[in-house]
């Protein structure tokens, strides 16, 4: 029976998969996710053309039981069909790795040097490519890295105004979400042929802009950690290096509570005091909400005409991610002050989600994303002969 890929995008609290043919059209077999890993998790799968399967795991199967109870999935949904290659979502990889891999020992140990840069995710993105090597070792492992797609910035994007042996170290802008902003930028020129400069935003509980030139990245609001540009969903976005100073000034302060803050109880849930899912916010009367939703748009609003200066103009603008495909009255929000540069909104085909939103010159798209079949279109390229 001919092979089948398999696709793994692996958090803290949720476990994304897909299979594909391992061919050249790279039909997708199906897939699913594990949500509330360690809270009652359950495993959602479905194959195309079948009703979703529900499979409860015990309430406290971490990632390592999600893992396994995908596995068992797979085996008895695709029995007997060779598995020619699993390919992982990797957040970073740092200065070395700017294309897939394949993972060995060596680069194993190398991406874990990362983990504190990235603690959200890449602690959890090694531990899927380990589990699974012990699981099936004769299957080779690609990683795939949201870092990869903005490996070719200029310099002055790259660069924070340190001392320049920081900068050789390694402490440089990196930008991520690149998986995603490499499947939408493909999307949007397909669309739109003649749009070379793009804004996207990726806006989810995660949340960041990019700006795309011909098909390459030219800057990202991510910089060195998940931390910067935007406010998130609990995390701060923009700081002022200085806040982190004071903070640590106080008496109970330590690096490690600082770092807990600026991760998780900041952004959106922080700012409100009520919840870090924007649907939550929006369906609230409380000032508070208001008030995050609002500083949410203002600054998605400030990185999109900083990546049209970036660019020198902008072709269209588009939006995908959860907040970005689904929130009509945050894209509102964001796109109201952006007349000057041509940016409009049609608001009836804004309130019911529709592709194509713009009412002006730029077009403006709202695009789901797929970082799945960008991996798999990754490990058939790796798997192709010579």
């Amino acid at each position: 029976m001919s092979s089948v890929l398999l696709v793994v995008n692996a958090g803290s609290s949720s476990l994304k998969f897909a299979v594909y043919e391992a061919d050249a059209r790279l039909a997708r077999l199906g897939g699913g996710q594990v949500e509330r890993i360690g809270r009652g998790p359950r495993l959602r799968a479905v194959r195309p053309g079948e009703t979703t399967r529900l499979l409860p795991l015990p309430a406290d199967a971490g990632q390592a039981g999600a893992l396994d109870a995908m596995l068992r999935w797979f085996d008895a949904e695709f029995a007997g069909r060779p598995l020619a290659m699993v390919g992982h979502r990797v957040v970073h990889g740092g200065m070395a790795y700017t294309a897939p891999v394949r993972v060995d020992d060596t680069v194993l140990t190398e991406l874990e040097a990362l983990d504190p840069i990235v603690p959200l995710h890449q602690p959890y993105n090694l531990a899927a490519i380990r589990r699974l090597r012990e699981r099936a070792p004769h299957v080779p492992q690609l990683a795939c890295f949201d870092t990869a797609f903005h490996a070719h910035w200029p310099d002055v994007a790259r660069r924070f105004a340190l001392p320049r042996a920081l900068h050789d170290a390694g402490v440089r802008r990196y930008g991520f979400h690149g998986l995603s902003y490499d499947y939408l930028a493909g999307e949007t020129r397909r669309r739109e042929p003649k749009a070379r400069r793009l804004v996207i935003a990726h806006l989810g509980s995660g949340a960041s802009v990019c700006a795309v030139d011909d098909g390459r990245s030219r800057d990202c609001s991510l910089g060195f950690t998940a931390l910067d540009g935007l406010p998130m969903g609990t995390r701060c976005g923009p700081l002022d290096p200085g806040v982190a100073f004071h903070l640590l000034r106080g008496d109970a302060a330590t690096p490690a509570s600082v770092e807990k803050m600026l991760y998780h109880d900041s952004g959106l849930l922080g700012v409100s005091g009520i919840s870090a899912d924007m649907r939550e916010l929006l369906g609230s009367e409380a000032p508070e909400a208001r008030e995050a939703v609002d500083l949410f748009a203002y600054h998605c609003t400030r990185q999109i005409a900083a990546m049209a200066a970036a660019l020198g103009g902008i072709d269209a603008l588009v939006f995908s991610g959860g907040i970005g495909e689904n929130a009509a009255a945050v894209r509102e929000r964001i796109c109201a002050p952006l007349g000057f540069l041509a940016i409009t909104l049609d608001a009836a085909a804004n309130a019911r989600n529709a592709e194509r939103i713009g009412g002006g010159r730029v077009p403006v798209l709202v695009l789901p994303t797929d970082e799945e079949v960008v991996i798999a279109r990754a490990c058939r390229d790796a798997l192709a002969p010579v």
